[in-house]
Order: structure tokens, then sequence, then C-alpha cells
């Protein structure tokens, strides 16, 4: 008996040594395992990561550009909300309803950030600077005078150089009175029957920032606000309620290279500018 376990005892350590060198053993075949497991990932899912790490460029670049925007710094849209608030006439516009964050278009393409009011009476659009916390323009809009509300796509004449992406909305308050010519050349005037929105690029910052720029709703309760005053303060010789129409927004623009500069430059909104210095 001792003579044979004498005998198993080498027999087992020989096989220790044998599996713990064979090339085909545990120890050998896990790092061959993970190495296999290494070389197959990047092939199998090579795709991914270059689209996850795409995705995160263009997603801090985003980032980085929306904060530039001075209305989406802490405390800023409170209080701006806060300050043109105080500046309505309760006796002319009423009680205010909604307030909106908008992007005005002119009639040369020109964008400029907006604050808008719905009032119990009126549409308020504020020109606000977001740096210094002062409101520096208000057009007033009387509702019974709106008469019309399109939405849709821009367009612009066929020789035109100028093209926007998205939709928008115009409202009308005057459909019996056309720009002069003056006017239609002129790219400060403000004498038009009609103002154009589109919305904030803030938009898709955050689901607050995309109700405040939400032109749909924003169609939808300026309707029911203008047939209720419609219906309360009829102007003599004005058809009475709000036809909403869905068309494109035509902007009578040709080469535009002004509007191009401002709105590649975020000239018409308060944004940070950097340091400018040697």
């Amino acid at each position: 008996m001792a003579e044979a376990e004498e005998d198993r005892v080498p027999t087992e350590q020989q096989q220790q040594q044998q599996v713990g060198s064979s090339p085909g053993g545990p120890e050998d075949a896990q790092p061959a395992a993970r190495t296999e497991a290494t070389e197959q990932r990047p092939a199998e899912g090579g795709p991914a990561p270059s689209r996850q790490s795409t995705f995160n460029v263009e997603t801090h670049l985003d980032q980085f550009k929306h904060k530039r925007f001075f209305v989406l710094r802490p405390g800023t849209l409170n209080q701006a909300i806060k300050d043109i608030e105080a500046l309505v006439d309760k006796e002319v516009d009423g009680s205010v309803h909604s307030v909106w964050l908008m992007t005005e278009v002119d009639h040369w393409n020109n964008e400029k950030e907006r604050l808008v009011l719905i009032t119990s009476s009126s549409l308020l659009v504020f020109k606000y600077d977001f740096v210094m916390f002062h409101c520096e323009q208000i057009q007033r809009i009387p509702l019974n005078l709106v008469d019309r509300i399109s939405h849709g796509t821009f367009s612009f004449p066929k020789r035109s150089l100028l093209e926007r992406e998205g939709e928008g909305l115009r409202v009308f308050w005057d459909r019996l009175r056309e720009p002069s010519f003056i006017s239609r050349w002129n790219p400060f005037t403000t004498d038009f029957p009609f103002i154009t929105f589109t919305h904030h690029p803030v938009r898709n910052v955050s689901d607050t920032f995309a109700a405040l720029c939400d032109i749909h709703i924003f169609c939808a309760q300026l309707k029911d606000a203008a047939e209720k005053v419609h219906a309360m303060k009829p102007v003599p010789g004005k058809a009475n309620g709000v036809l909403v129409l869905n068309q494109p927004l035509y902007i009578e623009a040709y080469v535009g290279l002004m509007s191009f500069l401002g709105n590649q430059n975020k000239l018409g909104y308060c944004v940070a500018r950097g340091n400018i210095g040697f």
C-alpha cells in the first residue's frame, strides 16, 4: 500500500506539472480567451464607439453654443419676466395669460430675440436686453385687430440666395393694408401689418424652454385669446374671428448678406461674444 501511494504521488505531481506546462492548459486558455474576446469586441462593436463619440462631440458642441445665450444664465429669465410683466398696463392690456420666448424674423430675414406676452386684450412683443436686464422696446398689438394667423415653412423668391429651415408663424392685424415699396426695401422699417416668429435656438435645452418656445401652442392660445376679444370688443367694419391658415411664409429678400452675417453670428441675440483684447 505504501509503495502504491508513493507511486501515485509522483504521478499526480507529474500531471500537475504537465497541466501547468501544457500549452492547452487552463492557465494558458484563459488569457487566450481574453485576448480573443478583446480582438473580437472592436470588430463586432466597432461602429458603436465611433457613433457614441460622434454623438458626444455634437452634444458638447451644442451645449457650448447654448451656454453663450444669456437667457440661460441662472435667474436671468425669471428676472426678465418680472421686468416685462411690470410694464403691462392693466387698464389697456388686462391680465397676463402666458409668456413666450421667441425669435422674430423680419422682412429682410434678420433674427431678433423677443419675449412675447399674451394678455387679455393685447399681444405684447418685447425687445429685452438679457445682459443689462433692461427692456429696450415694446410693440403692442390689440387682439381685436388680429384677423389672420399663418403657420408653415419659409419661402423666398426664385432668384433669392437665401434659405431658412424649420417653420414659423405670422400674425396679421390689417389684411387690407399692404407694405409700401419703401418699407419693403428699408431694413430698419417697422411699418408692417404683420409680425413673424420662429423657434428660439435654445428650445431643445430643457422641457421648460421647449414649452416657452412652442409656436404651435402659442398659435392656439393666441387664436383663442383674440377670438374672445373679438366677441367683447368688435371693430366696426371688420370681420370678427381669426382665420388660421397653413401656408408658406413668404419673405421677399434676395441677397441678404446682412442677415446671413447677422444670423450666423447671432447678432440679434444676447450672447457672450468672447474676450476682445490684446
